[in-house]
């Protein structure tokens, strides 16, 4: 995406277009998520990445203290998990619930009681110049299985980190 072009030149209301999809440089995921929220008002979120990063963190932290996030889960890669763990502070402070396990997905899941988004990136949490994909979708549908196999996963093929209490483990499956 150029600079001079923001999301909003890009990409539709997703009231208004059920599927869209981009493909280019310049949409990143911190970005999309604030401004999917404007749209839907508080919302509860969940991500699936790779690996995150402190600027993402950070943002989500302030989307999160602005009332924008209601309750947020993350799962990150087991690979990524020395990198995860040097950012304990900020995830304490997005998140409700980290998971780790075997991922390479990268999703974001966005519900409240009038919308459900799903979104599929080919981005980690992170920021760069490459050109990343990105699929947004409104279908219920498509949303439920997304949030089912997040589910899935989370609890029965990754670790949940005890991060309010001290580094630990709630539940290793």
């Amino acid at each position: 995406m150029p600079k001079h072009k923001s999301i909003k030149e890009i990409l539709s209301p997703v009231r208004d277009t059920p599927i869209q999809a981009y493909f280019g440089q310049g949409v990143h995921s911190l970005g999309l998520l604030h401004w999917l929220l404007a749209q839907t008002g508080n919302a509860d979120v969940l991500v699936s990445s790779y690996s995150t990063s402190e600027a993402f963190l950070n943002g989500f932290y302030l989307l999160r203290k602005k009332g924008l996030i209601r309750q947020a889960s993350i799962l990150l890669d087991i690979r990524a998990a020395r990198k995860t763990l040097q950012l304990e502070r900020l995830l304490i402070s997005c998140f409700d619930h980290v998971f780790l396990g075997q991922n390479h997905s990268k999703l974001m899941l966005l519900k409240n009681e009038n919308m459900a988004i799903a979104v599929v990136s080919s981005q980690n949490q992170t920021y760069g110049a490459r050109a990343e994909s990105t699929l947004i979708c409104t279908d219920r549908k498509v949303y439920d299985v997304l949030v089912q196999q997040f589910d899935d996963i989370t609890k029965k093929y990754s670790t949940e980190l005890n991060l309010t209490n001290g580094k630990g483990i709630i539940s290793k499956n």
